[in-house]
């Protein structure tokens, strides 16, 4: 028989199946068993024991097959986690090189290693399917397929036979592009909620009901509800956004309306300022740009209401005080008619007008409309004849000057020292200065009335009457008057002349006390105690029997029968320049007698 294991052991065995066996063939020589069934009963027990180690050998290499497995299976198991996670570092058992041949001790090297793979595979699948589970909610909330409140749920992998780093950074990667993207998009839905609030705000809408009907997440009350951020969303909110900026952009258009309405009303009805200041703040609105206009309710459609009332209570009230509008609008244009010496149309005139409305044949608000359009008309024509009636003004101004200068000169006190003498004699010298520059004043004036005339393809009015046909007239007028002049002072001399010879045939006789008396009418300063603001009084020239009078335009319009209630008229001078006093005609009649001839008219 073989022995088994150490040698000791063997020996061991040995020595206890001689013992056995001797003790066996004692008893079988004691029964007395012959030789042959010694043999056969020997020959039996060397093959029960055959077949008990041929049993354990059996039980041995199942064992062994059953470790060369398992360890096989483990090593598989080690390979395939490795792959799985990558992890191709690791001190793997497999490869390195066998010091034992004991299947046991590669178990024991496997299972440990195993174990750990294992549980870092069981993290990593965590790992995965953590992130896995948020791509899947974000990529649900941008596509708006994923509900928005839900928790994030544990979802299988998809693959796990790639568990690697790698692959757990490229998901990580991917995870942190759509967090980036859904933070942008939260940022964009915020902006675009905010521009909401504010649209409704200004416009007075309910924001609440406004976003609701986009989605409800944008107003939700539950703290959980995230907000939703998909691509329906965002649009819904921009077409919200367009249709209410479309909606300010109208209501600012009709505010407009309504404010010049409201301005249009105030400015005919003579509104106090009280009572625009209560629309003060819808005013201000149209004073600012669309994006400036952010205060709450000013766009509401209650202010509108109350505007459009306004506008509707002023327009009633306009309506029962129309015939009194007309009357003042057309007293406006009578006054700048008169500024601007335009005769005003007399379609319009307050009698026709009374009759008109009083009739019904006429709308009051056609006939103020009607009046307003020749108001327009009247400016407009002012302003084209401004450079012409400021020339008028400086030649009337100059008249006046001939006319004060005309009349101190006939003051016999103008050289005195009394007070205010230096200042009259000023201006004096000034008027001769300006008296000089009439004539060319008056042929400028005339080539620009013609040019005037030539371009507008009408004549000048002035007062109702063609300004050249005035200035015509005075040319001729002072013509006149400059030859009256000629032959007074050739009168002059000649009575002077006689009054000489008388006095040397009868001797001298006194003459009776001149008055040193002065009516200071006309403006100038006489010892200072004068004014020279005052217009010159128009005179009249008995001398020689004729009546000699130039005629400016003011001489003109008070012979026209207009609308105007106050009339002016300026005359120049009259002829007798240096008029001799009353005294002195008596006191040259007594010393010529009735049998001289009286001075040459």
């Amino acid at each position: 028989m073989l022995a088994l294991g150490s040698p000791n052991t063997s020996i061991h065995t040995s020595t206890t199946c001689t013992a056995l066996l001797r003790e066996l063939e004692q008893i079988w020589n004691d029964i007395g068993e012959s030789e042959v069934d010694k043999d056969r009963m020997l020959f039996e027990l060397e093959r029960e024991c055959l077949e008990v180690y041929r049993r354990k050998v059996d039980e041995a290499a199942n064992t062994k097959a059953r470790f060369h497995q398992t360890v096989a299976s483990k090593e598989a198991e080690l390979a395939t986690l490795m792959a799985a996670l990558g992890e191709h570092d690791i001190h793997s058992p497999i490869k390195t090189e066998k010091r034992s041949e004991s299947l046991k001790e590669k178990l024991a090297l496997v299972t440990p290693l195993l174990e750990d793979l294992k549980k870092r595979k069981d993290e990593r699948l965590k790992q995965f399917a953590d992130i896995e589970a948020q791509i899947e909610k974000i990529s649900g909330e941008i596509s708006g397929l994923y509900p928005g409140n839900s928790a994030v749920s544990s979802t299988k992998v998809s693959d796990e036979q790639d568990l690697s780093l790698r692959r757990l950074n490229e998901y990580q990667t991917h995870l942190r592009t759509l967090q980036k993207e859904k933070s942008d998009r939260l940022q964009k839905v915020l902006q675009c909620v905010n521009e909401v609030h504010c649209l409704c705000g200004v416009l007075g809408l309910d924001f609440g009901q406004t976003v609701g009907d986009v989605h409800p997440s944008l107003h939700g009350t539950q703290v959980e509800q995230s907000t939703n951020i998909s691509n329906s969303t965002l649009e819904g909110l921009k077409q919200t956004i367009i249709k209410l900026k479309t909606e300010r952009k109208a209501r600012i258009q009709k505010l407009s309306d309504v404010v010049a309405k409201l301005y249009e009303l105030w400015n005919l009805m003579d509104s106090s300022k009280e009572e625009r200041n209560s629309f003060l703040r819808i005013t201000s609105v149209l004073e600012s740009s669309e994006s400036e206009i952010t205060e709450r309710g000013v766009l509401s459609t209650e202010i509108l209401e109350k505007a459009s009332e306004e506008v509707e209570r002023l327009s009633k009230l306009k309506s029962s005080r129309m015939k009194e509008l007309v009357f003042k609008r057309r007293s406006e244009l009578e006054e700048i008619c008169r500024m601007t010496h335009i005769e005003p149309d007399t379609s319009t005139a307050a009698e026709k007008a009374t009759a008109l409305i009083d009739s019904g044949l006429v709308d009051p608000s056609e006939l103020l409309a009607n009046i307003e359009a020749q108001i327009v008309k009247a400016k407009d024509d002012a302003l084209s004849r401004k450079e012409i009636t400021d020339r008028i003004d400086k030649w009337l101004s100059a008249c006046e000057e001939e006319n004060w200068l005309e009349d101190y000169n006939q003051d016999v006190n103008r050289y005195s020292a009394g007070r205010g003498a230096h200042i009259n004699l000023k201006r004096a010298e000034r008027a001769r200065v300006t008296i000089s520059k009439i004539p060319a004043m008056v042929d400028n004036l005339i080539n620009k009335t013609l040019a005037w005339e030539n371009e507008k393809k009408g004549c000048f009015l002035y007062d109702g009457v063609r300004l050249v046909s005035i200035l015509e007239d005075y040319k001729l007028t002072r013509q006149q008057k400059e030859e009256e002049k000629r032959r007074y002072r050739d009168q002059k001399k000649l009575q002077d002349l006689l009054l000489n010879q008388k006095e040397a045939m009868y001797g001298s006789k006194p003459s009776p006390k001149k008055s040193n008396s002065f009516r200071n009418t006309n403006g100038y300063r006489a010892n200072g105690n004068g004014t020279a603001s005052m217009p010159p009084t128009p005179r009249r020239n008995s001398l020689s029997g004729g009546t000699s009078e130039v005629h400016t335009p003011r001489s003109y319009s008070g012979r026209q029968n207009g609308y105007f209630k106050e009339m002016r008229r300026l005359s120049t001078a009259p002829l007798n320049f240096v008029a001799i006093p009353k005294e002195d005609t008596m006191s040259y009649a007594s010393l010529c007698g009735s049998d001289e001839s009286p001075p040459l008219g």
